[in-house]
């Protein structure tokens, strides 16, 4: 009776699995090396993005500082002196706003970018970004534009160096509001991207 009870164990017990095939092993190594090379270019996506806005606030500094330094030494006696234009002590002074707001953003970024090492949350710096560049971009774009009547108008009149200072200042705020905007984007984008931040 014991031999009839041991051979009813062994017929519940299930048989033990063979160790996997040499094929199986092969098939789970690149199931690895697919979620590594996916981590690998979610970094590089990453820098590019990183070193993307890096140059758009590059780009809107530069602008910013031609359009403050262009209109600041716009002074030419008489009626040829900016200060004597509220639009053009408008322009100045959101040019020396954005020169100050995009020296400070560039000058993070390349710390962060030359130490690795991040000066707030991913998600703080995305919202500081994307409301800092909308408001500075806002502004940008509303002391060019309230610039543009009054430099058409002179320009009808008097086509001049000062007219022409004018204009390439505003050209530059212009140029500064595009760079700001698409920074803008791309820190909204990284907001609304969850997986980003």
């Amino acid at each position: 009776m014991t031999d009839a009870n041991a051979h009813k164990v062994t017929d519940v017990l299930p048989e033990p699995t063979p160790p996997p095939a040499a094929g199986n092993g092969e098939r789970q190594v690149p199931e690895i090396s697919t979620g590594v090379s996916e981590i690998v270019r979610r970094w590089k996506r990453e820098d590019l993005v990183k070193r993307g806005c890096l140059i758009l606030h590059g780009l809107a500094l530069v602008f910013s500082l031609i359009a403050f330094i262009v209109m600041a030494s716009n002074t030419h006696g008489d009626w040829k002196d900016f200060d004597k234009y509220e639009e053009y002590r408008y322009v100045l002074a959101i040019a020396i706003l954005s020169t100050i707001y995009t020296g400070f953003q560039v000058l993070r970024q390349i710390q962060e970018l030359s130490t690795g090492k991040e000066s707030f949350s991913r998600q703080r710096l995305a919202l500081i970004g994307f409301v800092g560049d909308q408001v500075v971009a806002y502004f940008l774009l509303s002391a060019a534009s309230s610039a543009v009547p009054l430099t058409n108008r002179m320009r009808e009149n008097n086509d001049n160096i000062f007219t022409d200072s004018s204009v390439a200042a505003i050209s530059m705020e212009f140029l500064a509001f595009f760079a700001l905007a698409v920074s803008a984007l791309i820190s909204g984008h990284k907001l609304s991207n969850k997986s980003d931040i």
